[in-house]
């Protein structure tokens, strides 16, 4: 493989990268998941108090899952705008947006207060926070795996990965606190809101980081290629999504395919669990929370682990033994929470979430080693987010009423396990990415191996 057109930056430069991308990731996704744990907790005694309980958590869950339907236009404009201005900027954006939407549910009069209004601007901010984070996570990840080499970019690429449990972390540990120290009537009435304004603080420390890191140097090459391209031949740049959709449509479906089961199982196991455990199963909500806090600590640390695996073995056999583990994993995850046990229930969580880690720590360096630079933020977020309102949107939604229908976690289990069959096949057919220099892809100079890239690229910075 031909050397990279830019070196690597030195050792502190990455890690100050990295540790700018984790930092602004664990903040988008401590508002995302945030809503989610308020949504099965208290959200629907305070948004819709007139249902009843199941189908009031039922209706907090919807609020939940739009979010997620806002997330491929966010994909799309943060990804167009993305390939065209730099990643830096987008980013930049995306952690205002959604901090600012975070602070103002925090603020947000309820139904009792306002009545049906309330949820409806509930909604509207949920939508906010989707089309942020729809365009974070492209951005995030590429900064780091464009500053990186090839030989050890799944384990620094999934660093920013790992913003998400820390995320859930932080997220689930201030409720927990919270519940602890107060009375459910004082958490209900004013307590709940406090992780939300918590927000606006985190924000700020976000902005100061990332706004101290420099652009990624291959866009930055790939950028001045396109300039040169367009002097010479007066030939002006096609919008990245077309690009997308011409050359790298087949990446997109598998990029789909992987995230079905990564996406629907971890939040099965994150936040339906919290209605599980204490509806179905009688267990308290502390205990609930307490469970998902310690594992999802658990799931922080194997995360940069499985990204190691991934550059010694390849992207695909860890995502397959993610994918093969989760599926096999249900029906004993079911079977140890039913034992109302905290033990059982705490080794449920903790063995599906390191399961889900085999999927999520690779994805950053899959995803970006499949997309030319001048259409990767456009190709990783439209392959990431589109697969979202599918998969991560309803998940909740739907094993709720799946509980509601049957009383049962089988049809829970059966459809955790189809969606990992679907990525099981999504995986097989997708090539192995591991050994591809980013810079190499953006000239089209790549291996044999991605010869459909090189073909697809090798006009990229005048056709993308």
């Amino acid at each position: 493989m031909t050397a990279s057109a830019t070196a690597p930056p030195a050792p502190g430069s990455l890690k100050r990268i990295v540790a700018a991308s984790l930092i602004g990731t664990t903040i988008e996704w401590y508002d995302f998941f945030l809503y989610g744990s308020a949504a099965a907790l208290v959200f629907n005694k305070l948004f819709f108090p007139e249902q009843d309980p199941l189908v009031g958590t039922l209706l907090a869950f919807l609020t939940y899952a739009v979010g997620f339907a806002a997330r491929p236009l966010g994909a799309l404009v943060f990804g167009h705008y993305g390939d065209r201005l730099g990643r830096k900027k987008l980013l930049v954006l995306s952690l205002l947006l959604m901090g600012g939407a975070t602070f103002a549910i925090g603020l947000l009069p309820t139904y009792a207060t306002i009545g049906s209004a309330a949820p409806v601007l509930l909604t509207v901010l949920r939508l906010v926070q989707g089309f942020a984070l729809g365009g974070e996570w492209g951005g995030a990840v590429l900064l780091v795996s464009e500053h990186g080499d090839a030989r050890r970019r799944g384990f620094w690429a999934s660093w920013p990965q790992t913003g998400a449990p820390a995320g859930q972390l932080l997220a689930t540990g201030v409720l927990s606190a919270l519940t602890a120290l107060m009375s459910d009537a004082a958490f209900t009435s004013w307590g709940w809101r406090i992780p939300f304004l918590l927000s606006g603080v985190l924000v700020i420390v976000g902005l100061w980081i990332r706004l101290s890191v420099d652009e990624s140097p291959v866009f930055k090459a790939a950028r001045a290629q396109a300039e040169e391209r367009k002097a010479a031949a007066g030939i002006a740049e096609k919008m990245p999504l077309v690009a997308v959709l011409r050359h790298h449509w087949r990446d997109v479906l598998i990029a789909m395919g992987a995230r079905m089961a990564e996406n629907i199982s971890y939040y099965v196991i994150t936040a339906f669990i919290l209605v599980y455990a204490t509806t179905q199963v009688g267990l308290s909500k502390q205990t609930a929370l307490n469970a998902v806090l310690i594992a999802s600590a658990v799931h922080f640390a194997v995360i940069p682990a499985w990204g190691a695996l991934s550059d010694r073995i390849g992207r695909r056999p860890v995502y397959l033994i993610g994918a093969v583990g989760v599926g096999l994993w249900m029906f004993p995850f079911f079977t140890l929470i039913d034992s109302k046990s905290f033990g059982s229930l705490l080794l449920a969580v903790t063995v599906g979430l390191v399961l889900h880690g085999a999927m999520y720590a690779p994805q950053a360096a899959f995803f970006s080693e499949m997309f030319a630079t001048r259409m990767r933020y456009s190709g990783a977020s439209i392959g990431a987010q589109f697969s979202s309102v599918a998969a991560g949107a309803p998940a909740p939604l739907i094993a709720t009423a799946l509980l509601n229908n049957y009383g049962s976690s089988t049809p829970i289990a059966l459809y955790v396990i189809a969606a990992a069959l679907l990525t099981i096949v999504a995986i097989v057919c997708a090539r192995e990415t591991r050994d591809r220099d980013l810079a190499d892809v953006a000239a089209g100079q790549g291996s044999r191996d991605a010869s459909h890239d090189a073909v697809a690229t090798a006009d990229a910075p005048t056709t993308a």
